[in-house]
């Protein structure tokens, strides 16, 4: 879009004239400003919008054929697609679209959907092409297709055969199974024997149904497959599997409600697989036998920017092809000096690919540096066999270097709280310096007007309406979030920052009711073992303590109180029993 700026010179227009000009440029200003908002609002749309084109199959024989699913969330229509390049190597069966709408959080998403069932023209490497919208570009895909299959009998209508992917494989290392049923006529209550193998998993995959045609008949074909996973080495033996169903008859009479027709069985050939046992020469202490292993990391803020006493968590995913989420090892954090991990529970799943499983596993932790100075995590090296290759790999995460900086000092806190601050006699031979004593004064006397503050507000505020319920759920996020800064901060031993995030909790759990001081907090809740840790780290602030602070004490008694159900109120709030009199 250009922009163009229109400017006039006064010679010797008259002023009503020119403040018509002028009223004329700023509405084609305005119209300007208008036309590049909404443009910036679609395109901002548009950065969020997704585009994405998969197909169920990428090996196939001529004669068969295959869906594509083009997904979009951006506001284009699919249907203007232009798909005429598709036609050069695939003939399109059949075409539907649909369309569906979420609204979560106030946000409105919109998903639609253009599926093609397409058959193939010829024998060789077929490709679908790319294709461009505004939501974005998608890449070529490969679909290689075979010959035509045959059938030695071709007045067989019902065929049924088990075939697997590879017939050696290591042990643990994952085989596919596929049964195929191929249909040239109808057929009913269809159902194939349970799959009972000796020493070997198996997992059900998803179904795929096409068709295909054989010896120029049309046929039905739906496919049943597994991923095993042989746990020892030997000889797999897959058992003939069998499939029943009946032939559908049209109805003769109103009221033939019987089925009449044949009964139909087959039965598949028996499959031999050779498992190997592990290498030699596999150096792990866990066997992963895979097509592919990706290692990565992620953060949850910048580690560069990390500083003392506080936390980030670090997510380390492992992504193994042709396994299962539960063959993948756990990640350990090496314990190094200055740095201390709290562990989350690990994330542990299976999903699938066009050739079988993929196992997926995420290990997060919170880091805490306890210092300042350069800190370096040490490399990761995940060991695993590529199947496909036959030869020992190794994922690998490089080694990082961090540099904490230091934490910023006590003096940027808030004001201390005088009704726990310790005040100590100078000794009997000392002087006490004059402008230390004013700034106690001083001090001693903010505090105290802001004693008195809270005060007239608490009371003003018993009068009114409690907060309603739903917004326990903010008030509990938000003591979460304090908590995880006051864990970070007694984790370093980092007064300071402690009594930043213990203020910061004690509002947050206490809320509605108001929370300015520790002295209010202590008082509302009324733990002794809390008050000890509180007056301990008072005096480690503002006392004439010279030891290191130890946050311990305070973490284990915040603890106890985060774990128990919130405090709805201050001291004096009446508790609403439903039951009266009954033991508690």
């Amino acid at each position: 879009m250009t922009r163009r700026d229109c400017c006039g010179k006064n010679s010797g227009m008259k002023v009503a004239s020119d403040n018509s000009n002028n009223q004329g440029i700023q509405m084609k200003r305005t119209g300007s400003q208008l036309a590049l908002c909404a443009l910036l609002l679609m395109f901002s749309s548009a950065l969020h919008a997704a585009f994405d084109v998969s197909v169920d199959r990428r090996n196939l024989a001529l004669g068969d054929s295959f869906r594509l699913v083009i997904t979009s969330t951006g506001n284009e229509d699919l249907n203007d697609l232009d798909l005429r390049l598709l036609l050069a190597d695939f003939e399109i069966l059949q075409r539907g679209t649909s369309s569906n709408t979420n609204i979560i959080n106030g946000q409105r998403s919109r998903t639609r959907q253009l599926t093609l069932d397409l058959l193939p023209r010829r024998e060789g490497t077929a490709y679908i092409p790319a294709f461009s919208t505004d939501a974005g570009n998608s890449e070529p895909i490969a679909i290689e297709v075979g010959p035509t299959p045959t059938v030695e009998d071709g007045d067989q209508s019902v065929l049924f055969e088990a075939e697997v992917d590879r017939t050696e494989v290591y042990v643990q290392e994952q085989i596919v199974l596929t049964l195929r049923i191929q249909q040239a006529i109808n057929l009913d209550n269809r159902s194939i024997s349970d799959l009972q193998l000796a020493n070997a998993f198996a997992k059900p995959l998803e179904q795929k149904s096409f068709q295909r045609n054989v010896n120029g008949q049309p046929r039905l074909v739906h496919e049943v497959r597994y991923a095993i996973f042989p746990e020892q080495s030997g000889t797999l033996e897959i058992p003939v599997q069998v499939f029943t169903a009946r032939e559908s008859q049209a109805r003769r009479r109103a009221f033939d409600f019987g089925s009449s027709g044949r009964q139909v069985q087959r039965r598949s050939e028996p499959l031999t697989v050779t498992v190997k046992p592990r290498p030699d020469a596999f150096p792990g202490s866990t066997w992963l036998p895979a097509r592919n292993l990706i290692l990565e990391e992620s953060w949850s803020a910048a580690p560069e920017q990390l500083q003392a006493g506080e936390s980030v968590t670090r997510t380390i995913s492992l992504r193994g092809e042709g396994l299962q989420g539960a063959q993948l090892p756990p990640v350990e954090f090496v314990q190094i000096a200055g740095l201390k991990y709290y562990p989350d529970q690990p994330r542990v799943e299976d999903r699938e690919d066009d050739i079988g499983l993929v196992g997926l596993r995420q290990d997060s932790a919170a880091l805490v540096a306890t210092a300042s100075g350069n800190l370096t995590l040490p490399e990761l090296r995940i060991p695993w066999w590529d199947t496909e290759a036959d030869t020992l790999r190794h994922a690998v995460l490089p080694a990082r270097n961090i540099v904490v900086s230091a934490a910023p000092g006590a003096a940027a806190l808030p004001a201390p709280d005088t009704s726990a601050v310790v005040v100590t006699s100078p000794s009997r031979g000392g002087a006490v310096n004059e402008a230390r004593l004013r700034l106690w004064q001083i001090l001693t006397l903010v505090c105290a007007l802001g004693w008195l503050a809270t005060v007239v507000w608490h009371r003003r505020q018993r009068g009114q309406v409690a907060t309603p319920a739903a917004d326990k759920p903010k008030e509990n996020r938000a003591a979460g979030r304090a908590f995880k800064r006051l864990q970070a901060a007694c984790a370093s031993n980092s007064a300071a920052q402690a009594r930043q995030a213990l203020l910061a909790w004690g509002q947050a759990r206490l809320a509605p009711a108001p929370c300015q001081s520790l002295a209010t907090l202590t008082t509302t809740l009324g733990d002794p073992d809390l008050s000890g840790a509180v007056s301990q780290l008072d005096r480690a602030l503002y006392g004439d303590h010279t030891g290191p602070w130890d946050g311990t004490a305070l973490l284990a008694a915040v603890t106890r109180h985060q774990q128990a159900k919130p405090t709805t109120g201050a001291a004096g709030d009446a508790v609403l029993d439903l039951y009266p009199g009954s033991a508690r």
